[in-house]
Protein backbone atom coordinates (compact mmCIF):
# COMPACT_ATOMS: atom_id res chain seq x y z
CA UNK A 1 0.00 0.00 0.00
CA UNK A 2 1.80 3.74 -1.17
CA UNK A 3 1.49 6.07 1.75
CA UNK A 4 2.77 9.38 1.55
CA UNK A 5 2.96 11.59 5.05
CA UNK A 6 4.07 15.27 4.91
CA UNK A 7 5.71 17.77 7.54
CA UNK A 8 6.64 14.93 10.07
CA UNK A 9 9.11 15.55 12.67
CA UNK A 10 11.29 11.93 12.25
CA UNK A 11 12.64 10.59 15.73
CA UNK A 12 15.25 7.98 15.19
CA UNK A 13 18.41 8.12 16.49
CA UNK A 14 20.02 5.70 13.58
CA UNK A 15 18.58 8.23 10.72
CA UNK A 16 20.33 10.45 8.93
CA UNK A 17 16.94 12.54 9.11
CA UNK A 18 16.59 12.48 13.20
CA UNK A 19 15.06 15.35 14.28
CA UNK A 20 14.16 16.68 11.11
CA UNK A 21 10.93 17.92 9.16
CA UNK A 22 10.38 16.23 6.55
CA UNK A 23 7.64 14.67 3.68
CA UNK A 24 7.71 10.47 3.63
CA UNK A 25 6.67 8.34 0.98
CA UNK A 26 6.40 4.43 0.65
CA UNK A 27 5.98 2.41 -2.40
CA UNK A 28 4.79 -1.20 -2.14
CA UNK A 29 6.18 -1.98 1.50
CA UNK A 30 9.48 -0.04 0.77
CA UNK A 31 10.48 3.92 2.19
CA UNK A 32 11.20 5.25 -0.67
CA UNK A 33 11.90 9.06 -0.68
CA UNK A 34 13.23 11.75 2.40
CA UNK A 35 12.85 15.15 1.91
CA UNK A 36 10.51 18.06 1.15
CA UNK A 37 8.20 19.37 -1.05
CA UNK A 38 7.16 15.91 -2.23
CA UNK A 39 3.95 15.93 -4.09
CA UNK A 40 3.20 13.13 -5.61
CA UNK A 41 -0.16 11.22 -6.25
CA UNK A 42 -0.85 8.78 -3.29
CA UNK A 43 -3.57 6.85 -2.62
CA UNK A 44 -2.83 7.78 1.08
CA UNK A 45 -1.93 11.40 2.21
CA UNK A 46 -1.60 11.77 5.95
CA UNK A 47 -0.75 15.29 7.37
CA UNK A 48 1.88 14.71 9.68
CA UNK A 49 1.78 18.56 11.24
CA UNK A 50 2.37 18.19 14.74
CA UNK A 51 3.11 14.44 14.86
CA UNK A 52 6.33 12.06 15.43
CA UNK A 53 7.29 9.37 13.36
CA UNK A 54 9.49 6.43 15.03
CA UNK A 55 10.72 2.81 14.33
CA UNK A 56 7.82 0.33 15.23
CA UNK A 57 7.58 0.15 18.73
CA UNK A 58 7.93 -3.53 19.92
CA UNK A 59 6.73 -5.18 23.17
CA UNK A 60 9.03 -7.01 25.12
CA UNK A 61 6.94 -8.52 27.75
CA UNK A 62 3.35 -9.06 26.59
CA UNK A 63 0.36 -12.36 27.42
CA UNK A 64 -1.46 -12.98 25.30
CA UNK A 65 -3.48 -16.31 26.61
CA UNK A 66 -3.17 -18.15 22.84
CA UNK A 67 -2.96 -21.52 23.16
CA UNK A 68 -5.66 -22.21 26.13
CA UNK A 69 -6.68 -18.80 27.30
CA UNK A 70 -8.11 -17.68 24.56
CA UNK A 71 -10.98 -15.99 26.87
CA UNK A 72 -8.60 -13.51 28.56
CA UNK A 73 -6.83 -12.72 24.80
CA UNK A 74 -6.18 -14.63 21.64
CA UNK A 75 -3.63 -13.48 18.98
CA UNK A 76 -5.63 -11.69 16.96
CA UNK A 77 -7.04 -9.53 19.78
CA UNK A 78 -3.97 -9.04 20.93
CA UNK A 79 -2.39 -7.74 17.53
CA UNK A 80 -5.47 -5.48 17.23
CA UNK A 81 -4.30 -3.82 20.60
CA UNK A 82 -1.26 -3.87 19.93
CA UNK A 83 -1.41 -1.52 16.65
CA UNK A 84 -3.58 1.05 18.42
CA UNK A 85 -1.00 1.31 20.72
CA UNK A 86 1.82 1.66 18.30
CA UNK A 87 3.34 -1.84 18.60
CA UNK A 88 4.91 -3.46 15.50
CA UNK A 89 6.20 -6.34 16.88
CA UNK A 90 5.42 -8.12 20.28
CA UNK A 91 7.57 -10.77 21.95
CA UNK A 92 4.62 -13.10 23.42
CA UNK A 93 5.55 -15.26 27.14
CA UNK A 94 4.76 -18.88 27.34
CA UNK A 95 1.83 -18.16 30.33
CA UNK A 96 -0.08 -20.76 28.09
CA UNK A 97 -1.93 -23.58 28.25
CA UNK A 98 -0.24 -25.83 27.35
CA UNK A 99 2.56 -23.66 28.23
CA UNK A 100 5.12 -22.66 25.29
CA UNK A 101 8.29 -25.67 26.17
CA UNK A 102 8.54 -27.26 23.25
CA UNK A 103 9.10 -26.31 19.31
CA UNK A 104 5.54 -27.21 19.05
CA UNK A 105 4.09 -24.38 20.59
CA UNK A 106 6.33 -21.94 19.02
CA UNK A 107 5.67 -23.20 15.31
CA UNK A 108 1.16 -23.29 16.33
CA UNK A 109 2.13 -19.31 17.36
CA UNK A 110 4.46 -18.31 14.48
CA UNK A 111 1.93 -20.27 12.47
CA UNK A 112 -1.16 -18.34 13.76
CA UNK A 113 0.24 -14.92 13.61
CA UNK A 114 1.35 -15.25 9.81
CA UNK A 115 0.67 -12.38 7.44
CA UNK A 116 -0.01 -9.98 10.25
CA UNK A 117 0.81 -6.13 10.42
CA UNK A 118 2.09 -6.75 14.04
CA UNK A 119 5.29 -9.61 14.09
CA UNK A 120 4.61 -11.94 16.86
CA UNK A 121 7.66 -13.81 18.45
CA UNK A 122 7.51 -16.56 20.65
CA UNK A 123 9.43 -16.92 23.82
CA UNK A 124 9.80 -19.87 25.30
CA UNK A 125 9.49 -21.27 29.12
CA UNK A 126 13.07 -21.93 30.49
CA UNK A 127 11.23 -24.88 32.69
CA UNK A 128 8.97 -27.26 31.44
CA UNK A 129 5.08 -26.36 32.61
CA UNK A 130 7.31 -23.08 34.40
CA UNK A 131 7.84 -25.02 37.50
CA UNK A 132 11.15 -24.34 37.61
CA UNK A 133 12.83 -27.70 37.75
CA UNK A 134 13.33 -29.36 34.86
CA UNK A 135 14.92 -27.42 31.61
CA UNK A 136 12.49 -26.95 28.70
CA UNK A 137 13.61 -27.47 25.22
CA UNK A 138 15.34 -24.92 24.66
CA UNK A 139 17.45 -24.88 21.71
CA UNK A 140 14.69 -26.59 19.75
CA UNK A 141 12.28 -23.65 20.43
CA UNK A 142 15.42 -21.44 19.30
CA UNK A 143 15.88 -23.86 15.94
CA UNK A 144 11.60 -23.08 15.78
CA UNK A 145 11.83 -19.57 16.12
CA UNK A 146 11.91 -18.79 20.08
CA UNK A 147 13.97 -15.10 20.74
CA UNK A 148 14.54 -15.53 24.09
CA UNK A 149 13.19 -18.26 27.13
CA UNK A 150 11.34 -17.01 30.07
CA UNK A 151 9.10 -18.17 32.73
CA UNK A 152 6.98 -15.81 32.80
CA UNK A 153 5.66 -13.48 36.14
CA UNK A 154 6.90 -16.85 37.71
CA UNK A 155 10.55 -16.46 39.65
CA UNK A 156 13.16 -19.31 39.55
CA UNK A 157 13.74 -19.92 43.11
CA UNK A 158 16.54 -22.62 42.55
CA UNK A 159 20.00 -21.03 42.39
CA UNK A 160 21.20 -23.96 41.18
CA UNK A 161 18.37 -24.66 38.27
CA UNK A 162 19.45 -21.33 37.14
CA UNK A 163 22.87 -21.84 36.95
CA UNK A 164 22.58 -24.32 34.86
CA UNK A 165 20.03 -22.99 32.82
CA UNK A 166 22.52 -20.36 31.87
CA UNK A 167 25.13 -22.65 30.68
CA UNK A 168 22.97 -24.34 29.21
CA UNK A 169 21.78 -21.82 27.09
CA UNK A 170 25.24 -19.68 26.62
CA UNK A 171 26.36 -22.86 24.60
CA UNK A 172 23.92 -21.81 21.76
CA UNK A 173 23.47 -17.79 22.81
CA UNK A 174 19.90 -17.68 24.47
CA UNK A 175 18.71 -14.98 26.21
CA UNK A 176 17.12 -15.95 29.61
CA UNK A 177 14.59 -13.44 30.57
CA UNK A 178 14.17 -13.83 34.23
CA UNK A 179 11.52 -12.20 37.07
CA UNK A 180 13.16 -10.72 40.01
CA UNK A 181 11.35 -11.74 43.56
CA UNK A 182 13.04 -13.82 45.79
CA UNK A 183 9.78 -16.33 47.11
CA UNK A 184 10.56 -16.97 50.45
CA UNK A 185 10.96 -12.96 51.32
CA UNK A 186 7.64 -12.03 49.05
CA UNK A 187 5.62 -14.76 49.79
CA UNK A 188 1.92 -14.19 49.58
CA UNK A 189 2.12 -10.20 49.49
CA UNK A 190 -0.01 -8.06 47.77
CA UNK A 191 1.45 -4.68 47.45
CA UNK A 192 4.48 -2.60 48.23
CA UNK A 193 5.53 -3.12 51.91
CA UNK A 194 5.38 0.87 53.50
CA UNK A 195 2.93 2.92 54.88
CA UNK A 196 0.33 2.68 52.73
CA UNK A 197 0.82 -1.41 52.82
CA UNK A 198 0.27 -0.79 56.99
CA UNK A 199 -2.66 1.63 56.80
CA UNK A 200 -4.61 -0.82 53.88
CA UNK A 201 -4.00 -3.82 56.08
CA UNK A 202 -2.63 -6.07 54.00
CA UNK A 203 1.34 -7.75 53.60
CA UNK A 204 3.32 -5.71 52.04
CA UNK A 205 6.28 -7.00 49.08
CA UNK A 206 9.48 -5.52 50.27
CA UNK A 207 12.27 -3.99 47.96
CA UNK A 208 14.71 -6.41 49.13
CA UNK A 209 12.72 -9.49 47.93
CA UNK A 210 13.36 -7.62 44.15
CA UNK A 211 16.69 -7.08 44.97
CA UNK A 212 18.49 -9.67 46.34
CA UNK A 213 16.96 -11.70 43.03
CA UNK A 214 18.51 -9.20 41.48
CA UNK A 215 21.76 -9.32 43.60
CA UNK A 216 21.57 -12.87 42.40
CA UNK A 217 21.40 -13.20 39.12
CA UNK A 218 24.23 -10.78 38.57
CA UNK A 219 26.16 -12.92 40.54
CA UNK A 220 25.36 -16.01 38.08
CA UNK A 221 25.81 -13.77 34.82
CA UNK A 222 29.14 -12.85 36.05
CA UNK A 223 30.31 -16.22 37.18
CA UNK A 224 29.12 -17.49 33.39
CA UNK A 225 29.83 -14.72 31.71
CA UNK A 226 26.77 -14.84 29.96
CA UNK A 227 24.02 -12.70 29.65
CA UNK A 228 20.53 -11.90 31.62
CA UNK A 229 17.72 -9.88 31.30
CA UNK A 230 16.11 -8.93 33.99
CA UNK A 231 11.89 -8.11 33.33
CA UNK A 232 9.79 -5.23 34.85
CA UNK A 233 12.49 -3.99 38.09
CA UNK A 234 10.58 -1.12 40.03
CA UNK A 235 13.01 -0.18 42.83
CA UNK A 236 15.68 2.00 43.41
CA UNK A 237 17.64 -0.19 44.66
CA UNK A 238 17.49 -2.53 41.71
CA UNK A 239 18.52 0.50 39.58
CA UNK A 240 21.92 0.72 41.70
CA UNK A 241 22.44 -2.63 41.85
CA UNK A 242 22.30 -2.57 38.15
CA UNK A 243 24.20 0.38 37.18
CA UNK A 244 27.43 -1.10 39.17
CA UNK A 245 26.83 -3.86 37.54
CA UNK A 246 27.04 -2.65 33.98
CA UNK A 247 29.74 -0.36 35.21
CA UNK A 248 31.78 -3.75 35.50
CA UNK A 249 30.80 -5.01 32.46
CA UNK A 250 28.29 -7.68 33.27
CA UNK A 251 26.59 -8.72 30.39
CA UNK A 252 23.29 -7.90 31.96
CA UNK A 253 20.56 -5.95 30.56
CA UNK A 254 16.93 -5.06 31.78
CA UNK A 255 13.21 -3.21 31.20
CA UNK A 256 10.59 -1.32 32.89
CA UNK A 257 7.26 -1.36 32.24
CA UNK A 258 5.54 1.89 31.63
CA UNK A 259 3.02 1.86 34.27
CA UNK A 260 6.10 1.70 36.90
CA UNK A 261 7.09 5.19 35.71
CA UNK A 262 3.74 7.26 36.37
CA UNK A 263 1.64 5.06 38.83
CA UNK A 264 2.46 5.20 42.78
CA UNK A 265 0.92 3.17 45.86
CA UNK A 266 -0.88 5.36 47.06
CA UNK A 267 -3.66 4.84 44.28
CA UNK A 268 -4.59 1.76 45.97
CA UNK A 269 -6.28 3.99 48.75
CA UNK A 270 -9.76 3.14 47.35
CA UNK A 271 -9.03 -0.58 46.74
CA UNK A 272 -9.38 -0.72 43.24
CA UNK A 273 -7.91 -3.99 41.91
CA UNK A 274 -7.57 -2.73 38.28
CA UNK A 275 -4.20 -0.87 40.40
CA UNK A 276 -2.79 -4.19 41.25
CA UNK A 277 0.08 -5.41 39.49
CA UNK A 278 3.05 -7.51 39.79
CA UNK A 279 5.83 -6.18 40.58
CA UNK A 280 3.63 -3.91 42.88
CA UNK A 281 3.33 0.04 42.69
CA UNK A 282 5.69 1.06 44.10
CA UNK A 283 6.78 5.16 45.84
CA UNK A 284 7.60 8.31 44.27
CA UNK A 285 12.07 8.14 44.91
CA UNK A 286 11.29 4.43 42.99
CA UNK A 287 9.66 6.29 39.89
CA UNK A 288 12.05 8.94 40.31
CA UNK A 289 15.01 6.51 40.19
CA UNK A 290 13.19 4.56 37.08
CA UNK A 291 13.41 7.83 35.02
CA UNK A 292 17.03 8.07 35.87
CA UNK A 293 17.92 4.36 34.45
CA UNK A 294 16.08 5.21 31.62
CA UNK A 295 17.61 8.40 30.72
CA UNK A 296 21.69 7.25 32.13
CA UNK A 297 21.18 3.96 29.99
CA UNK A 298 20.83 1.66 33.30
CA UNK A 299 17.59 0.58 31.82
CA UNK A 300 17.27 -0.77 28.27
CA UNK A 301 13.80 -0.74 27.55
CA UNK A 302 10.31 -0.26 28.22
CA UNK A 303 7.38 -2.76 27.94
CA UNK A 304 3.83 -2.96 28.34
CA UNK A 305 3.61 -5.88 30.83
CA UNK A 306 0.53 -6.40 28.60
CA UNK A 307 -1.32 -8.86 31.22
CA UNK A 308 -5.53 -9.54 30.36
CA UNK A 309 -7.95 -11.09 32.58
CA UNK A 310 -11.39 -11.76 32.57
CA UNK A 311 -13.95 -9.81 34.72
CA UNK A 312 -14.25 -12.49 37.13
CA UNK A 313 -10.57 -12.24 37.82
CA UNK A 314 -10.67 -8.62 38.84
CA UNK A 315 -14.00 -7.39 40.06
CA UNK A 316 -13.51 -9.10 43.28
CA UNK A 317 -12.18 -8.18 46.70
CA UNK A 318 -8.53 -6.97 46.15
CA UNK A 319 -6.78 -9.63 48.37
CA UNK A 320 -8.09 -12.84 45.65
CA UNK A 321 -7.69 -10.63 43.09
CA UNK A 322 -5.29 -11.41 39.82
CA UNK A 323 -2.61 -9.21 39.30
CA UNK A 324 -1.93 -7.24 36.11
CA UNK A 325 -3.45 -5.13 33.71
CA UNK A 326 -4.27 -4.70 29.87
CA UNK A 327 -1.58 -2.04 29.09
CA UNK A 328 -0.77 -2.20 25.07
CA UNK A 329 -2.78 0.89 23.69
CA UNK A 330 -1.54 2.91 27.05
CA UNK A 331 1.89 2.87 27.18
CA UNK A 332 2.69 5.90 24.84
CA UNK A 333 0.61 8.40 27.01
CA UNK A 334 1.96 6.81 30.36
CA UNK A 335 5.67 7.58 28.92
CA UNK A 336 4.63 10.85 27.54
CA UNK A 337 3.30 11.77 31.28
CA UNK A 338 6.26 10.45 32.64
CA UNK A 339 8.04 13.18 30.30
CA UNK A 340 10.22 11.02 28.57
CA UNK A 341 11.59 13.02 25.48
CA UNK A 342 10.71 11.40 22.00
CA UNK A 343 13.90 10.43 21.35
CA UNK A 344 14.29 8.14 24.61
CA UNK A 345 10.84 6.64 23.68
CA UNK A 346 12.39 5.35 20.44
CA UNK A 347 15.13 4.16 21.88
CA UNK A 348 14.00 2.02 25.11
CA UNK A 349 10.33 1.41 23.17
CA UNK A 350 11.65 0.47 19.46
CA UNK A 351 15.24 0.33 19.00
CA UNK A 352 16.70 -1.82 22.01
CA UNK A 353 13.96 -3.98 22.48
CA UNK A 354 14.59 -5.53 19.03
CA UNK A 355 18.48 -5.32 20.03
CA UNK A 356 18.20 -7.06 23.08
CA UNK A 357 16.45 -10.07 21.03
CA UNK A 358 19.06 -9.25 17.93
CA UNK A 359 16.40 -8.60 15.59
CA UNK A 360 16.12 -6.34 12.26
CA UNK A 361 15.70 -2.81 13.71
CA UNK A 362 14.27 -0.96 11.35
CA UNK A 363 15.42 2.31 10.21
CA UNK A 364 13.71 5.51 8.56
CA UNK A 365 15.75 5.80 5.71
CA UNK A 366 15.07 5.80 1.93
CA UNK A 367 15.19 2.09 0.68
CA UNK A 368 14.88 0.81 4.12
CA UNK A 369 11.45 -1.57 4.76
CA UNK A 370 8.87 0.71 6.07
CA UNK A 371 8.17 -0.17 9.72
CA UNK A 372 6.89 3.07 11.75
CA UNK A 373 4.46 4.09 13.78
CA UNK A 374 3.24 8.12 13.67
CA UNK A 375 1.99 9.44 16.62
CA UNK A 376 0.78 13.23 18.14
CA UNK A 377 2.33 13.65 21.14
CA UNK A 378 -0.46 16.55 22.36
CA UNK A 379 -3.66 15.17 21.63
CA UNK A 380 -5.91 14.36 23.90
CA UNK A 381 -8.11 11.16 23.90
CA UNK A 382 -10.68 9.00 25.79
CA UNK A 383 -9.47 4.96 26.27
CA UNK A 384 -12.69 3.47 27.41
CA UNK A 385 -14.76 0.14 25.82
CA UNK A 386 -15.42 1.20 22.10
CA UNK A 387 -11.52 1.87 21.02
CA UNK A 388 -10.55 -0.62 23.73
CA UNK A 389 -9.16 -3.66 21.25
CA UNK A 390 -8.32 -5.99 23.59
CA UNK A 391 -10.00 -8.67 24.68
CA UNK A 392 -9.99 -7.38 27.83
CA UNK A 393 -11.08 -4.50 29.74
CA UNK A 394 -9.21 -4.63 33.38
CA UNK A 395 -7.35 -1.14 32.99
CA UNK A 396 -7.35 1.58 35.31
CA UNK A 397 -7.15 4.13 32.74
CA UNK A 398 -10.59 2.91 31.03
CA UNK A 399 -12.68 6.46 30.73
CA UNK A 400 -9.97 8.52 31.14
CA UNK A 401 -8.31 11.02 28.85
CA UNK A 402 -5.36 10.77 28.02
CA UNK A 403 -2.01 12.45 25.70
CA UNK A 404 -0.28 10.85 23.02
CA UNK A 405 -2.18 9.72 20.18
CA UNK A 406 -1.20 6.82 17.84
CA UNK A 407 -1.86 8.25 14.24
CA UNK A 408 -0.91 5.04 12.48
CA UNK A 409 0.86 1.93 12.18
CA UNK A 410 2.50 0.55 9.28
CA UNK A 411 4.55 -2.69 8.84
CA UNK A 412 5.03 -5.85 6.53
CA UNK A 413 3.40 -3.64 3.40
CA UNK A 414 0.02 -3.18 5.88
CA UNK A 415 -1.26 -0.05 6.73
CA UNK A 416 -3.82 0.84 10.12
CA UNK A 417 -4.97 4.09 10.45
CA UNK A 418 -6.49 5.81 13.42
CA UNK A 419 -7.53 8.83 12.44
Amino acid sequence: MNLLITDVTIVDPNSQFNQMNCDLSVENGVITAIGNGLLKRCENVIDGKGCILSPGFFDLNCSIGDPGYETKEDINTATDAAKAGGFTGIAVLPNTKPVVHSKGEVEYIINRSRYNLVDVHPIGAISRDMEGKELAELYDMQQAGAVAFSDGGKAIADDGFMSRALQYAKGFDGLLMVYPENKSIAGKSQVNESVTSVLLGMKGLPALAEEMQVSRDIFLATYHNTPVHISTISTAGSVSLLKKAKKDGVKISCDVAAHHLVLTEDLLNDFDSNYKVKPPLRGKSDIKALIAGLKDGTIDAITSQHRPHEIEFKDVEFEIAAFGIVALQTVLPLLLKAGLATELIAEKLAINPRKLLGLEVPVIKEGELANFTLYNPTESWTYNLENNYSKSANSPLLNKTLTGKIKLVYNNKQLQSYG
